[in-house]
Protein backbone atom coordinates (compact mmCIF):
# COMPACT_ATOMS: atom_id res chain seq x y z
CA UNK A 1 0.00 0.00 0.00
CA UNK A 2 1.14 3.44 -1.26
CA UNK A 3 0.62 6.71 1.00
CA UNK A 4 0.86 9.83 0.11
CA UNK A 5 0.18 12.64 2.10
CA UNK A 6 -1.35 15.76 1.03
CA UNK A 7 -1.05 19.39 2.97
CA UNK A 8 -1.58 22.64 1.57
CA UNK A 9 1.54 24.96 1.15
CA UNK A 10 0.38 27.66 4.18
CA UNK A 11 -0.19 25.28 6.97
CA UNK A 12 3.27 23.50 5.83
CA UNK A 13 4.85 27.01 6.12
CA UNK A 14 3.14 27.24 9.34
CA UNK A 15 4.09 24.65 10.76
CA UNK A 16 7.76 25.09 10.03
CA UNK A 17 7.52 28.35 11.87
CA UNK A 18 6.08 27.23 14.93
CA UNK A 19 8.29 24.64 15.04
CA UNK A 20 11.44 27.08 14.30
CA UNK A 21 10.31 29.05 17.55
CA UNK A 22 12.74 28.67 20.65
CA UNK A 23 11.32 27.36 24.07
CA UNK A 24 12.54 28.36 27.52
CA UNK A 25 14.07 24.49 28.19
CA UNK A 26 12.96 22.21 25.25
CA UNK A 27 15.49 21.76 22.21
CA UNK A 28 13.07 21.56 19.98
CA UNK A 29 9.15 22.06 19.53
CA UNK A 30 6.43 19.30 18.41
CA UNK A 31 3.10 19.71 17.13
CA UNK A 32 0.09 17.75 15.30
CA UNK A 33 -1.46 17.69 12.21
CA UNK A 34 -5.10 16.85 11.60
CA UNK A 35 -5.87 14.73 8.41
CA UNK A 36 -9.01 13.15 7.00
CA UNK A 37 -8.16 10.48 4.97
CA UNK A 38 -9.21 9.32 1.53
CA UNK A 39 -8.65 6.01 -0.51
CA UNK A 40 -6.29 6.23 -3.89
CA UNK A 41 -6.30 3.78 -6.66
CA UNK A 42 -3.18 2.66 -5.55
CA UNK A 43 -3.06 3.25 -1.49
CA UNK A 44 -4.34 6.00 1.01
CA UNK A 45 -4.51 9.95 0.69
CA UNK A 46 -3.80 11.46 3.90
CA UNK A 47 -5.17 15.41 3.44
CA UNK A 48 -3.99 17.73 6.05
CA UNK A 49 -6.49 19.40 7.82
CA UNK A 50 -4.97 21.61 10.04
CA UNK A 51 -1.65 22.57 12.43
CA UNK A 52 -1.49 22.44 16.45
CA UNK A 53 1.15 23.59 18.02
CA UNK A 54 1.66 22.26 21.38
CA UNK A 55 1.45 25.07 24.20
CA UNK A 56 4.19 26.33 26.06
CA UNK A 57 3.25 24.88 29.45
CA UNK A 58 2.31 21.34 28.31
CA UNK A 59 6.29 20.44 27.94
CA UNK A 60 7.89 18.79 30.66
CA UNK A 61 11.74 18.87 31.43
CA UNK A 62 13.30 16.11 30.43
CA UNK A 63 17.38 15.94 30.12
CA UNK A 64 18.55 13.41 26.99
CA UNK A 65 15.56 13.92 24.79
CA UNK A 66 15.03 17.25 22.36
CA UNK A 67 11.36 17.32 23.27
CA UNK A 68 9.26 15.80 25.99
CA UNK A 69 5.09 16.54 26.14
CA UNK A 70 3.00 15.80 28.96
CA UNK A 71 -0.02 13.96 28.87
CA UNK A 72 -2.34 17.51 29.01
CA UNK A 73 -0.54 17.78 24.94
CA UNK A 74 -1.94 14.30 24.09
CA UNK A 75 -5.60 14.66 25.56
CA UNK A 76 -6.03 18.36 23.81
CA UNK A 77 -4.28 16.75 20.65
CA UNK A 78 -6.70 13.64 20.71
CA UNK A 79 -9.85 15.56 21.56
CA UNK A 80 -8.92 18.04 17.94
CA UNK A 81 -8.59 14.69 16.26
CA UNK A 82 -12.22 13.74 18.08
CA UNK A 83 -14.78 15.51 15.87
CA UNK A 84 -14.27 15.67 13.14
CA UNK A 85 -12.51 11.93 13.52
CA UNK A 86 -9.34 12.77 11.54
CA UNK A 87 -5.58 11.16 11.65
CA UNK A 88 -3.55 12.61 13.84
CA UNK A 89 -0.16 12.96 13.74
CA UNK A 90 3.01 13.65 15.72
CA UNK A 91 5.06 16.70 14.13
CA UNK A 92 8.78 17.85 14.37
CA UNK A 93 11.67 18.88 12.65
CA UNK A 94 15.21 18.25 12.96
CA UNK A 95 16.03 21.24 10.68
CA UNK A 96 19.08 21.01 7.63
CA UNK A 97 18.38 19.52 4.02
CA UNK A 98 17.37 16.33 1.99
CA UNK A 99 15.91 13.46 3.41
CA UNK A 100 15.56 13.38 7.64
CA UNK A 101 16.00 9.96 9.42
CA UNK A 102 13.95 9.26 12.78
CA UNK A 103 15.98 9.12 15.82
CA UNK A 104 16.27 6.03 17.88
CA UNK A 105 13.77 8.15 20.68
CA UNK A 106 11.66 8.95 17.90
CA UNK A 107 10.64 5.33 16.90
CA UNK A 108 10.66 4.25 20.39
CA UNK A 109 8.41 6.85 21.63
CA UNK A 110 6.04 6.54 18.96
CA UNK A 111 5.81 2.84 19.10
CA UNK A 112 4.59 4.01 22.59
CA UNK A 113 2.14 6.88 21.94
CA UNK A 114 0.86 6.12 18.85
CA UNK A 115 -1.68 3.09 19.63
CA UNK A 116 -2.77 5.52 22.47
CA UNK A 117 -4.17 7.80 19.36
CA UNK A 118 -6.40 4.90 18.38
CA UNK A 119 -8.59 5.39 21.49
CA UNK A 120 -10.32 9.12 20.23
CA UNK A 121 -10.34 7.95 16.50
CA UNK A 122 -10.23 3.79 15.61
CA UNK A 123 -11.01 3.85 12.56
CA UNK A 124 -8.58 6.58 11.32
CA UNK A 125 -4.68 6.07 10.97
CA UNK A 126 -1.84 7.97 12.65
CA UNK A 127 1.25 8.54 12.73
CA UNK A 128 4.68 10.47 12.49
CA UNK A 129 5.94 12.85 10.78
CA UNK A 130 9.69 14.23 10.90
CA UNK A 131 10.85 17.31 8.64
CA UNK A 132 13.76 18.91 7.34
CA UNK A 133 13.65 22.59 5.64
CA UNK A 134 13.12 21.15 2.47
CA UNK A 135 11.69 17.24 2.76
CA UNK A 136 10.51 15.17 5.37
CA UNK A 137 9.65 11.31 6.54
CA UNK A 138 6.51 9.86 7.92
CA UNK A 139 5.02 6.50 9.37
CA UNK A 140 1.77 5.64 9.10
CA UNK A 141 -0.20 2.81 11.36
CA UNK A 142 -3.41 1.82 9.68
CA UNK A 143 -4.55 0.34 12.83
CA UNK A 144 -3.86 -0.69 16.65
CA UNK A 145 -1.55 -3.43 17.15
CA UNK A 146 -0.24 -3.86 13.57
CA UNK A 147 3.33 -2.39 12.35
CA UNK A 148 3.81 1.13 10.65
CA UNK A 149 4.12 1.55 6.88
CA UNK A 150 6.36 4.53 5.40
CA UNK A 151 4.33 7.85 4.07
CA UNK A 152 6.04 7.31 0.56
CA UNK A 153 5.26 10.60 -1.05
CA UNK A 154 4.27 14.62 0.25
CA UNK A 155 2.73 16.29 -1.81
CA UNK A 156 2.55 20.66 -1.04
CA UNK A 157 -0.65 21.83 -2.45
CA UNK A 158 -0.31 25.33 -3.55
CA UNK A 159 -2.40 27.29 -5.69
CA UNK A 160 -0.17 28.68 -8.58
CA UNK A 161 -3.30 30.48 -10.45
CA UNK A 162 -4.19 34.32 -9.51
CA UNK A 163 -7.86 34.44 -9.44
CA UNK A 164 -8.94 38.24 -10.88
CA UNK A 165 -12.63 39.32 -10.02
CA UNK A 166 -14.18 41.64 -12.17
CA UNK A 167 -16.68 44.57 -11.30
CA UNK A 168 -17.61 45.09 -14.64
CA UNK A 169 -21.09 43.97 -15.92
CA UNK A 170 -23.99 45.62 -17.79
CA UNK A 171 -27.23 46.68 -16.53
CA UNK A 172 -30.42 44.27 -18.65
Amino acid sequence: MRVSLKIAGPVLDQVRRDLARPHLFAHERVGFLTAGAARAPDGLLPLVRDYMPVDDEDYEVAPGVGARIGSDAMRKAAQAAYRPASTLLHVHTHGGRGLPRFSGVDLESGNTFVPGFFQSCPKMPHGLLVLSNDSATGLLWLEPGKRSVPIDRFIRVDQPVVEQWSAKYELA
